[in-house]
């Protein structure tokens, strides 16, 4: 779960530091106080999208850090990072809008640090009211839920063969002049690179060969010098030093001494006589004719135009070559192919059919299982006559089926008893869709890894019973995720385990955030000022106290229904 929060230079926020508990926290303040801007900070260090404009006004860098107790032990692993006790995030972002990022002091890309924020914390904002009302959503929503991940992964398994065969036939089906202007193009590109006769990594030969060639000159020139110094010469080398051999081994007999010094001059009559040969061997493949010289120009001319043409060299060349007379013999046989294709296309249509038909079977069984689920949640939440509905039809499609299945998925209710379901986006109201929202997300919780949910004022659209409701619901997620919620509303705010109030201040002219902690008679107050805004009465704290008294009797209450 999320422990700490530290922000740096964010916005309007200079410092603030949070320490979150394990149960429901709640965020308030006025409207403008900076509640997004916590909410910003926790998405800027999850890895979300962000720009130089976060940072505040003045300083030269912002920063954000959370601490998280555990729950990524396997992700730090993959990614070479030591698993510590605790999981700390760390993103700094300069006024310039460079960003960095770290994980346990370990620096990160940002597609990581996103990828890592995904297994910790899951942030609902308004998007997912949004994403609620998209019907194209739905399906995604349902096999979430639905966890059947085994048919899933056979249908798409059975799709990807079909499709594969389908774009087979696709290349195939050309009309005939497209076929005569594809087959003249590869023939000719055949017979262009046959007769090149190209061989991997001949232009580095000709290259070398040619460099030498211009060079000759003055390297037969040294080879015949360094040959007369060291042989032919009337000084050589090679005859002096075989005089100086022959002088030490007459007198080894009279001076043992002398074995050593004379077997060196014989190692070095032996290296010399060897560099001799090298020398006049070189020397000989020197010689070049203006005919050799004038054929390698033009296979390397030939060689470079085709490397233009093609943009490859030899050993990639060779391979288009294969390819294309695989093409051509494709193309010539196109009838014969084009039938066993479309068999084949029928027998992979079936096949994609029988597994979508597999997994229609699952998502009606989930579907009917998710539709009375959130009933029951939404009774709780103060909604007892609206009726939930996950709609699993038919994709209209000519095939029956397409990328995702056979099935097309819409989440219909009817809000009131007596009328029939319709799309949520004509008939739900926006606090209707908060609750919705609300309670598939309690929902799709108990299967969630993830054990720390935000929720950024899902109380919008909300009052009285209804708000009182979504705080109690909150309070027994809660009791399974750690919940942090921005809210406006007293009912939710009192359900608290732990309450920050957020406070805009101004000083010598610059503007100032705090969060802090409140403590009994802090939330008492912040409930008040909930209820009547600056007029905070002996009645409204009053109003307050009973409140929080009620909280905490309904919380006592509700374990001791479920401890039975």
């Amino acid at each position: 779960m999320l422990t700490a929060l530290h922000i740096e230079n964010i916005a309007v926020i200079e410092r603030a530091d949070v320490e979150f508990a394990a149960g429901f926290n709640v965020l308030t303040g006025e409207t403008g106080a900076g509640k997004s801007i916590v909410i910003d900070s926790l998405q800027a260090v999850l890895g979300s999208r962000t720009g130089r404009e976060i940072v505040r006004r003045g300083a030269e860098r912002a920063m954000i850090s959370a601490v998280f107790s555990g729950g990524a032990d396997e992700w730090l692993e993959a990614n070479g990072i030591e698993t510590e006790d605790d999981v700390i995030l760390q993103r700094r972002i300069t006024r310039e809008g460079k960003s960095s990022c770290r994980v346990n002091g370990v620096p990160v890309t940002v597609a990581q640090l996103r990828e890592l924020g995904d297994l910790l914390l899951d942030i609902h904002g308004q998007n997912d009211g949004r994403r609620l009302l998209d019907e194209r959503s739905h399906l995604g929503f349902l096999d979430s839920f639905g966890g059947y991940d085994d048919a899933r992964l056979a249908f798409r398994q059975a799709y990807g063969e079909y499709a594969a065969t389908r774009r087979g036939i696709e290349r195939l089906t050309l009309d005939e002049l497209e076929r005569e202007r594809l087959t003249l193009s590869l023939q000719y590109e055949i017979e262009e690179l046959s007769d090149a006769s190209l061989q991997p990594g001949e232009a580095e030969i000709l290259e070398t060969r040619r460099e030498l060639m211009r060079n000759a000159g003055k390297l037969k020139e040294a080879v015949d010098g360094s040959y007369e110094a060291l042989y032919s010469g009337d000084s050589a080398a090679l005859a002096q030093l075989g005089d100086a051999l022959a002088r030490l081994e007459r007198m080894v007999g009279s001076s043992p001494e002398l074995d050593a010094a004379a077997s060196s001059v014989r190692e070095a009559s032996y290296l010399l006589e060897d560099a001799v040969e090298r020398l006049r061997d070189f020397g000989g493949s020197l010689d070049f004719s203006p005919e050799e010289y004038d054929e390698l120009e033009g296979r390397l001319s030939v060689l470079r135009r085709l490397f233009r043409k093609y943009g490859a060299e030899e050993s990639e060349l060779l391979e288009r070559l294969e390819k294309s007379r695989e093409r051509l013999n494709e193309i010539g046989n196109a009838d014969e192919r084009l039938a066993l294709l479309r068999a084949e296309l029928r027998q992979k249509a079936r096949l994609a059919r029988e597994a979508a038909a597999e997994l229609t079977l699952k998502r009606q069984a989930a579907a009917t299982e998710l539709s009375a689920r959130i009933a029951a949640e939404l009774a709780d939440l103060n909604m007892p006559s609206v009726r939930f509905l996950v709609d699993v039809r038919p994709v209209e499609k000519k095939l029956g089926f397409d990328a995702s299945g056979a099935d097309a998925v819409s989440f219909l209710i009817s809000a009131n008893a007596g009328e029939n379901p319709g799309r949520i986006s004509r008939i739900a109201s926006g606090g209707e869709l908060s609750r919705i929202m609300l309670a598939m997300k309690s929902v799709f919780a108990e299967g969630d890894s993830v054990v720390s949910l935000v929720f950024d004022e899902i109380d919008t659209g909300v009052s009285g019973i209804a708000a009182q409701r979504v705080g109690e619901k909150l309070a027994e997620l809660s009791k399974h995720k750690q919940i942090i919620c921005v809210t406006h509303l007293p009912q939710i705010a009192a359900m608290a385990d732990a309450h920050f109030e957020i406070l805009k201040t101004e000083d010598d002219g610059r503007t100032y955030t705090n969060v802090n902690a409140l403590d009994r008679e802090g939330r008492k107050y912040e409930l008040a000022r909930l209820h009547g805004g600056d007029n905070v009465t002996e009645t409204t704290l009053r109003s307050a106290e009973e409140q929080l008294t009620a909280a905490e009797e309904f919380k006592i209450r509700r374990e001791k229904e479920q401890g039975k």
